[in-house]
C-alpha cells in the first residue's frame, strides 16, 4: 500500500490513524455483548415466541411439515435472487464495483454483522476492508457506506408506511402500538431523507456544518490521540466538504441502480415471506402478509440481539396471530422465514469469506493530487 502527502489524502489520514485495512479485535466486552445478545435471542425464541403465540414446540414441530424439499430449494433461490439484487445497490455506491465481489461483500458483512447486537459496526469494516484489498480508495468506500447505508434505512421505514397503505384495502388494522411505530418510524425516515438532500443541495449548509465540527468536535479528536500525533487537530470541517461533494456525485449517477436494487431485494423478500406462510397454510390476504413483512423488516433495525432476532419473529407473530392466522403455523413461518433470511447468511458469509481470500488483490493508491485520477479534488 502507497500514500503520498496531498492534502486531501492528508485529511483522511488524519482521520484514519491506521491506514491498513484490518477488522477490529475483539475486546472482552465485545466478547460478552456477542454473548449477552444471542442469549436474549435465544430466551425469546424458546420461551416468548411460543408463549406469546400460545402454543408448544410440538405443535410448531407439527406444522414444519409443510415444508418439503423442493420448498426449501425454491426459497434458497428466491434468498440467492434477493442478494444478487442487492448488488445494483452496492455498485451504484460504490462505481467500479462488479456484482460478484458486491454479493462476496453483502454476503461477508452480512454474516459478520449478524454475530453481534448492534453489528452494523462489523459489516462497515467487512466492506472496508474488503474493498481497499480490491484497490478502491478511502474516500470513496465511506461514501458508499454513507449512501447505501442512508438508502437502507429510507426503505426500512418506508415500507411500515406502504403496509399501513396496503391495509387500506384490508378490513383488519394494526394494532395501535404497532401503527404508531409505523408512523414514527415513517417520519425519521422523512426527516433523515430531507436532511440528506439539504445536505446535498446546499454548500451553505454544509459549510455551516463543517464549522460546527472544526469548532467543537476536531479539537475533542485532537485531545483524544494517541501517539506522535496527539494534540493534532484533524481537518473534519474539509473532510465534510469534500464527502458531500462525493455524496452529491455518487447520487446524481447511482440514485437508479441503487433504488431499483432495493426494491427488487425487498420485493423478492416478500414473496420469499409470502411462499413460506403459503406453504405452511396460512392463508391471509396478501395485504395483511406484506404489511406483517414490512413491521418484520422494521424490527430488524432493533440492535438488543444480532439482526434482531427474537424481537422480530415474536412482534411478526403478534401481529399475524391478532389478525386470525393459526398459531402453529404462523410461530413455524416466522421461524423459517428468519432461518431463510437471518441463519443461512452464516454459511453463505463464510463462502464469501473464502471467495475474498482467494480473490486477486490491489494496493489501492490514494493518489489525490493529480487531476486526471478520478478520485482528484480541484483546489478551492
Amino acid at each position: 500500500m502507497t500514500t503520498d502527502d496531498s492534502q486531501p489524502d492528508a485529511i483522511a489520514a488524519e482521520v484514519l490513524e491506521d491506514d491498513t485495512p484490518h477488522m477490529p479485535k475483539p475486546t472482552w466486552r465485545t466478547v460478552l455483548s456477542a454473548m449477552a445478545g444471542i442469549s436474549l435471542a435465544a430466551v425469546l425464541i424458546i420461551w416468548v415466541l411460543p408463549w406469546v403465540g400460545g402454543v408448544t414446540w410440538h405443535e410448531i414441530f407439527d406444522a414444519f411439515r409443510g415444508i418439503g424439499w423442493l420448498t426449501c430449494l425454491e426459497l434458497f433461490g428466491l434468498v440467492v435472487l434477493g442478494l444478487w439484487c442487492y448488488t445494483f445497490t452496492l455498485t451504484g455506491s460504490l462505481p467500479g464495483l462488479s456484482h460478484v465481489r458486491a454479493l462476496i461483500m453483502n454476503v461477508s458483512g452480512s454474516a459478520a454483522g449478524n454475530l453481534l447486537p448492534g453489528g452494523g459496526a462489523a459489516g462497515v469494516a467487512t466492506t472496508y476492508l474488503m474493498a481497499r484489498s480490491w484497490g478502491f480508495v478511502r474516500r470513496e468506500i465511506s461514501t458508499s457506506i454513507i449512501v447505501s447505508g442512508v438508502w437502507n434505512v429510507l426503505a426500512r421505514v418506508a415500507l411500515p408506511l406502504l403496509g399501513i397503505a396496503a391495509l387500506s384495502l384490508s378490513e383488519d388494522a394494526l394494532p395501535k402500538a404497532v401503527r404508531r411505530a409505523a408512523w414514527w418510524g415513517g417520519i425519521s425516515g422523512l426527516l433523515l431523507l430531507t436532511a440528506f438532500i439539504a445536505i446535498l443541495v446546499s454548500p451553505k449548509l454544509t459549510m455551516v456544518v463543517a464549522g460546527w465540527l472544526d469548532r467543537w468536535i476536531a479539537p475533542l479528536f485532537g485531545r483524544l490521540r494517541r501517539g506522535k500525533k496527539k494534540g493534532q487537530v484533524p481537518a473534519l470541517g474539509e473532510l465534510v466538504v469534500d464527502q458531500r461533494a462525493r455524496m452529491a456525485s455518487v447520487t446524481r449517477t447511482g440514485w437508479l441502480p441503487m433504488t431499483l436494487g432495493l426494491v427488487g431485494f425487498m420485493g423478492v423478500y416478500f414473496i420469499l415471506f409470502w411462499r413460506v406462510f403459503n406453504a405452511l397454510g396460512v392463508n391471509l390476504p396478501w395485504v395483511n402478509l406484506f404489511a406483517a413483512y414490512a413491521i418484520g423488516r422494521l424490527l430488524t433495525a432493533v440492535g438488543v440481539t444480532p439482526g434482531g432476532v427474537g424481537i422480530t419473529e415474536t412482534g411478526t407473530l403478534a401481529v399475524l396471530k391478532a389478525w386470525g392466522a393459526d398459531p402453529a403455523a404462523a410461530a413455524a413461518g416466522v421461524l423459517v422465514f428468519g432461518f431463510f433470511t437471518h441463519i443461512l447468511e452464516l454459511p453463505l458469509g463464510a463462502v464469501g469469506w473464502l471467495a475474498w481470500w482467494k480473490s486477486p488483490k490491489e494496493i489501492p493508491i490514494d493518489h489525490t493530487d493529480h487531476p486526471d485520477h478520478p478520485d482528484h479534488v480541484p483546489a478551492t
